[in-house]
């Protein structure tokens, strides 16, 4: 989103638009852009500074942390306030701006019962080796399986 400040009129512009998902850059496998950044902002020149305030959305594909099933949830932000320093240069990009805005609300642990079309978001039981009978062949973690390397020193004995 690049704003030429010559065009810019002192009382200010609504801008709206889309900027394409690349912009996220995300490259993690639980968590990718679905769809572009969208904006419906008023931009403002004070002093040194560009005001951009208004909304702004994007939808993302998540991994469930409990079901490991990928589902869709938009972020939107209905009413931010964004600054960004003009310095000297005559356009400023705020594509980066806006996309920080919406990376840090990200949820760190993504539910599918929180996604735009809400799932549920029940475990498995066959995956809880812990509340299984024996025979049902899920084996224990293989920490559980080692031995205790701690063992060996319980017993040694004091020879005070």
């Amino acid at each position: 989103m690049k704003i030429e400040l010559v065009h810019l009129p002192d009382e200010g512009e609504s801008l709206t638009g889309e900027i394409p998902k690349e912009v996220f850059d995300l490259n993690e496998d639980h968590t990718k852009a679905a769809g572009p950044l969208r904006y419906d902002l008023f931009a403002q020149r004070f002093d040194g500074e560009l005001l951009l305030t208004g909304a702004i959305s994007a939808t993302f594909e998540l991994t469930c942390m409990r079901t490991l099933h990928k589902f869709l949830q938009t972020i939107e932000l209905p009413s931010v306030a964004i600054s960004v320093e003009i310095g000297d240069n005559g356009i400023i990009d705020a594509s980066e701006a806006l996309r920080e805005e919406l990376v840090i609300e990200l949820p760190n642990n993504p539910y599918c019962e929180d996604g735009d079309d809400p799932g549920t978001c029940e475990i498995d039981t066959q995956y809880l080796a812990v509340d299984n009978p024996p025979d049902v062949g899920v084996d224990n973690a293989p920490a559980q399986d080692e031995p205790n390397p701690w063992d060996a020193l319980d017993a040694l004995k004091s020879t005070d």
